[in-house]
């Protein structure tokens, strides 16, 4: 479900590589683009998920009836069931600097307390039936297909494209705002790695995933040894920088690393080096496209 985001998308590529096109499908309340339709499955009905050994649930914003169905589903079907959490899951009165996998969340937003809820929900049927539940909390997410939509870490995507585009961005967090952030392999790897370890190697039904943590400052100076002329200037929006002030600047996620194995690939440096360089292609061939129109 929810397969038709960046998430999903690229991880069922990466499962289709591994267990075959067809044997991988995608659910959605949307119809996919013509790209996705013909690089397998895509169903759009819940009940196909019941044939799935696991399923990944990739949700934004889902109702208490919605995610209750899914769980119960998975329950009695003996799925593996996988729920991505955030960042937002965390609030101003848990640690920062680093969080651990337990700690205080009560977060204030909607879209954290959601992601809390799925967390509790999952663990609870863990415990109390057996489900096989597993959650990851993403960092700030980085990827060339994403489409800024004003969340509070979309100015690390955003930065990129007004690099190479106009040379200028004006940012909505302040200078020095740390946040943990991580490049979008990194991520489907991770999710990947960690819905086919073995039960027996988890300690914890919910952890935390880390690979970097920067400021805007820092990310902008990386990209200026590539783009010298880069501009930035800072108009700190309230509602986004109180936002990013009550999340963590830093992951733990030694439970990861130790249970499972989890190791990042991309720091800031192989970051801002391959996100200028794939924006730069995707430019050249949608050129290319045009002209040849």
């Amino acid at each position: 479900a929810g397969g038709l985001g960046q998430l999903g998308v690229g991880l069922a590529e990466m499962l289709r590589k591994q267990y075959g096109t067809d044997n991988v499908i995608l659910s959605d309340i949307k119809k996919p683009p013509p790209h996705v339709y013909r690089s397998g499955m895509a169903m759009f009905s819940i009940l196909v998920l019941m044939l799935c050994l696991v399923l990944a649930h990739l949700y934004m914003y889902l109702s208490p009836i919605g995610l209750h169905n899914v769980l119960d589903l998975a329950l009695e079907n003996c799925l593996r069931l996988f729920v991505p959490s955030t960042i937002g899951a965390f609030g101003p009165s848990s640690p920062r600097d680093p969080v651990p996998d337990l700690c205080v969340q009560r977060p204030r937003t909607i879209y954290g307390v959601s992601k809390v809820h799925g967390e509790l929900m999952g663990e609870y049927l863990h415990h109390k039936y057996g489900l096989d539940f597993r959650c990851l909390r993403y960092p700030g997410v980085i990827s060339v297909n994403t489409t800024p939509g004003g969340g509070t870490t979309d100015y690390a995507v955003q930065i990129f494209h007004d690099a190479i585009s106009t040379g200028h961005h004006e940012c909505y967090l302040r200078a020095d705002t740390r946040l943990p952030m991580m490049h979008i392999s990194d991520c489907h790897r991770a999710t990947l790695e960690f819905m086919q370890a073995p039960e027996c190697q988890l300690s914890l039904r919910t952890y935390n995933i880390a690979a970097m943590s920067f400021t805007p400052e820092e990310v902008a100076q990386e990209i200026r040894k590539h783009l010298p002329h880069l501009k930035i200037t800072y108009s700190p929006d309230s509602v986004r920088q109180t936002i990013a002030d009550s999340w963590p600047v830093r992951f733990d996620d030694s439970n990861a690393r130790r249970d499972w194995g989890w190791k990042p690939a991309f720091g800031l440096e192989e970051l801002v080096s391959d996100m200028l360089h794939t924006i730069r292609n995707k430019r050249t061939m949608e050129g290319l496209h045009v002209h040849s129109l």
